[in-house]
C-alpha cells in the first residue's frame, strides 16, 4: 500500500506565513520563523501581489506590483543576515497573484503545508466582511495562527 501523505502526523515539515510588509505579517513572520527553527521545518514566506486594475479587461501593465516582492526580500535576506549566528531556518520565499485568501490557499496547497500563520488583519473594514485569517480557518484545510 503506498504511503499517502497526511498534514500534521509528525509535526510541521512546511510553514506558511502571509508576508504583505504590514507590521503584523512581520510579527508573524518572526513567530512562523521560530516554529519552524524548533520544528526543523521550511519556512514558506508568501507575498500575494493583487492583480492589477484592468488586466481583467486584457490591458497589459508593467509589472509594477514586483518592486514590494524585491522589496520584501531584501528585508529578509537582511534580517537572516542579523541572526545569522543565533539560528538557523530553512526559508523560501514565494509570491503568488491574486486577493490575500486565494493565494494564501493555493500556496499552502501547492507547498503541502502543515500550517498557516498570518497576521491579525490591520484594516477596520475586515471586522464587517472577514479578514484573510477568518477566510483560511473556515476553509479548514491547515492549522492556522493568527498573529496580533
Amino acid at each position: 500500500m503506498p504511503t499517502r501523505f497526511e498534514r500534521g502526523t509528525d509535526g510541521p515539515k512546511v510553514i506558511v506565513a502571509g508576508l504583505d510588509g504590514s507590521g503584523s505579517s512581520w510579527r508573524a513572520a518572526a513567530y512562523a520563523g521560530g516554529l519552524a527553527r524548533r520544528q526543523n521545518a521550511l519556512l514558506a514566506l508568501v507575498y500575494v501581489q493583487p492583480y492589477l486594475a484592468g488586466a481583467a479587461l486584457g490591458a497589459t501593465f508593467p509589472d509594477a506590483d514586483s518592486g514590494v516582492a524585491q522589496q520584501l526580500l531584501a528585508e529578509i535576506r537582511q534580517a537572516v543576515r542579523r541572526t545569522e549566528g543565533a539560528f538557523r531556518v530553512r526559508w523560501e520565499f514565494h509570491t503568488f497573484r491574486g486577493d490575500p485568501y486565494s493565494g494564501l490557499a493555493l500556496a499552502a496547497d501547492q507547498l503541502t503545508a502543515d500550517a498557516v500563520v498570518v497576521g491579525a488583519s490591520e484594516r477596520a473594514g475586515h471586522r464587517i466582511i472577514g479578514s484573510v485569517a477568518v477566510r483560511l480557518v473556515k476553509a479548514g484545510k491547515w492549522p492556522v495562527t493568527v498573529v496580533p
